[in-house]
């Protein structure tokens, strides 16, 4: 565990660590094996003993910013509707009608006052209550207060959305980050941001493969030689471990003119891109005038499987001082170049590496002291199971 150090100290250190040709590391080397990828009971351990008991984030606040706006959300466990209230709150549900299991809702997003299910048109209020049972003078007496749609831990955070995938369970978000990270999270005034672009996929990959490739810094020059490559250091990383989460520094190749040079005070946000892993699948990178924000997850059954979903979050257009015009194609051209290098360059990898780790002899792999945030990512999900499986 480490304590916060200032920004400027951090960009420092890992100015440092460019001009030395190294990075930060951990103690060791570790193994790993493929089965972690592949192995259907151990991924059915994951949707319970982690997406089941932990906080996750399923969206920025401003995806649903007016009362009645939902979304929904294939989770590990669970098809849930995320509404926002009357009174601006957010609530989370199963979305499933509780009279014969009809999927209440198919749009990913959109505004309502009310859910209707489509099969017999039970209808519910957007705090989940039942309101209306059609023909409900033939079908009998029911406990109308025990029949609402089934509620699902939920909390908005940071600007963020953030639910545990299990109706039974319970959600302090505060708690789940931790001092340091809730304290980082709060600095950055991510709930004054709006998210402009967002796009989700299904891959054909293990979430923690997908997980993983978007922690590494050891890989942009090999895996992204024309694209990231030419913009961000390959392995050099100024680390930070919370233990449940972490964050790296990055200099980007713009900050080499410092290498022969002492900056001084001069400010050094703009030459750096900052990671943040917030366990148990959240990648949130900081970039010198926006953030973005990568999640994954399991799929329901196939550890095969995974969703991968990516949101801008920037500053909005009144906050910007833009012409509406030059905010959208400043976006756009961000979003583009995002979408780019994820499909072209990651996604063709990663399927590949599900494909490898499905051989009968794959053998042990390793993970380097280099890759310290993959490290940390695969130590604490092994403990969430290892707890799980204990309580």
């Amino acid at each position: 565990m480490t304590t916060s150090l200032p920004r400027q100290d951090r960009i420092r250190r890992a100015l440092e660590l460019l001009r030395n040709e190294t990075t930060d590391k951990f103690d060791d080397v570790v193994g790993f094996s493929a089965d972690e990828f592949t192995d259907p009971v151990l991924a059915q351990q994951e949707r319970d003993l982690i997406f089941g008991k932990v906080p996750s984030i399923v969206a920025h606040g401003s995806e649903i910013a007016k009362p009645y706006d939902f979304l929904t959300v294939a989770m590990p466990r669970n098809n849930i509707i995320v509404a926002r209230q009357k009174d601006g709150g957010v609530k989370a549900f199963v979305n499933l009608c509780r009279h014969r299991g009809a999927l209440l809702e198919e749009n990913e997003k959109g505004r309502c006052r009310f859910f209707s299910c489509p099969y017999h048109r039970w209808s519910y209020d957007p705090d989940g209550s039942l309101r209306m049972v059609t023909r409900d003078n033939t079908f009998g007496e029911i406990d109308r207060k025990e029949h609402g749609l089934i509620e699902i831990p939920c909390e908005e955070r940071h600007g963020f959305i953030w639910v545990v995938d299990n109706a039974h369970a319970e959600i302090d978000v505060a708690a789940w980050l931790g001092p340091e990270m809730d304290a980082i999270l709060a600095g950055y005034q991510l709930d004054k941001l709006v998210c402009a672009k967002s796009a989700g996929f299904e891959e054909p990959t293990n979430w923690k493969i997908m997980q993983d490739a978007f922690l590494d810094g050891y890989h942009i020059q090999y895996a992204h030689p024309n694209t990231a490559g030419k913009i961000i250091h390959t392995n050099v990383m100024a680390f930070e471990d919370f233990g449940r989460h972490c964050r790296f520094i990055a200099p980007r190749k713009s900050i080499d003119r410092w290498l022969e040079e002492d900056p001084g005070d001069t400010p050094l946000d703009k030459y750096v891109t900052e990671t943040h892993f917030l366990l148990p699948n959240s990648t949130l990178l900081r970039q010198p005038d926006h953030f973005q924000l990568l999640t994954f997850r399991p799929d329901q059954k196939d550890p095969a499987k995974s969703r991968m979903e990516q949101r801008l979050m920037v500053p909005s257009i009144e906050d910007s001082g833009m012409e509406e015009e030059h905010w959208n194609k400043l976006w756009e051209k961000n979003w583009q170049i995002l979408l780019a290098v994820l499909h072209s360059e990651d996604f063709p990898l990663l399927r590949n590496s599900q494909r490898g780790m499905a051989s009968a002899d794959a053998g042990d792999m390793l993970l380097g002291r280099n890759e310290t945030a993959n490290q940390v990512f695969r130590r604490e999900t092994k403990k969430l199971l290892a707890e799980g499986a204990a309580s």
